[in-house]
C-alpha cells in the first residue's frame, strides 16, 4: 500500500464508520432496540475492515520509485549538520 493508498484507507474508515454510526444509532432510535443499533454497528465495523484493511489494487495505484543498488554507490549519504551554537542566555544561579 502507497502513501496515498495509506491516506485513502484512513479517509475511507473515518467515513464508513461515522455513517454506519448514524445509521446504527438512527435506526436504533426508531425501533428502540439497542440490540439492533449494536448489530448495524458490528456490521459496518466488519465491512469497514474488509475494505481497509486488505491491500486491494487500488490502494497501489502510485508505487514508490525505489533507486537501483547501483544509483545508490553514485549518491552518496548526506552528512548530518554540524550542531551551530545558538546564543543562549547565561544561566543565572
Amino acid at each position: 500500500m502507497d502513501w496515498q493508498g495509506q491516506n485513502l484507507a484512513e479517509k475511507l474508515m473515518q467515513i464508513m464508520l461515522l455513517a454506519f454510526a448514524v445509521i446504527a444509532f438512527g435506526t436504533g432510535y426508531i425501533t428502540a432496540s439497542f440490540q439492533t443499533m449494536i448489530l448495524i454497528y458490528a456490521g459496518g465495523v466488519v465491512l469497514t475492515t474488509l475494505v481497509t484493511v486488505p491491500n486491494w489494487p487500488f490502494f497501489n495505484r502510485h508505487p514508490l520509485k525505489w533507486l537501483d543498488p547501483s544509483e545508490v554507490e553514485k549518491h552518496p549519504k548526506p552528512q548530518p549538520s554540524p550542531i551551530v551554537n545558538s546564543k543562549k542566555k547565561p544561566i543565572k544561579k
